[in-house]
């Protein structure tokens, strides 16, 4: 599956008012990716860091969360995933030639 396949896929079932467009995903992307963290401190704190294969699969559902508020706030801002994943990899390579991996800030 190609992420605009996923994409197209995820949208037939994205339903919030039109009004709240942009902040729906936006509110629900930061909710998801909270619990996915949450998991991961669960594992630390009650399993010593151990990853068990439920757990690592409770993990990677909840990142299927995450995937489907991206898929929505992209098309709300008007881009497939496709388009998202190629600038992400553009802005890595470019940092890499430019030396500029490290570091903090949006524009580096």
């Amino acid at each position: 599956m190609t992420l605009d396949e996923y994409q197209s896929a995820a949208l037939k079932t994205a339903i919030y008012p039109s009004e709240m467009s942009i902040v729906y995903p936006t509110l629900g992307l930061t909710g998801e990716a909270g619990e996915v963290a949450d998991k991961v401190k669960k594992t630390i704190r009650d399993n010593g860091g151990r990853f068990s294969d439920d757990r690592r699969r409770q993990i990677a559902l909840e990142l299927g969360d995450v995937m489907w508020y991206a898929a929505t706030l992209a098309r709300d801002l008007g881009y497939s995933l496709d388009d998202i994943a190629a600038m992400n990899i553009d802005k890595i390579a470019s940092r890499v030639e430019r030396g500029a991996l490290h570091g903090a800030g949006d524009n580096r």
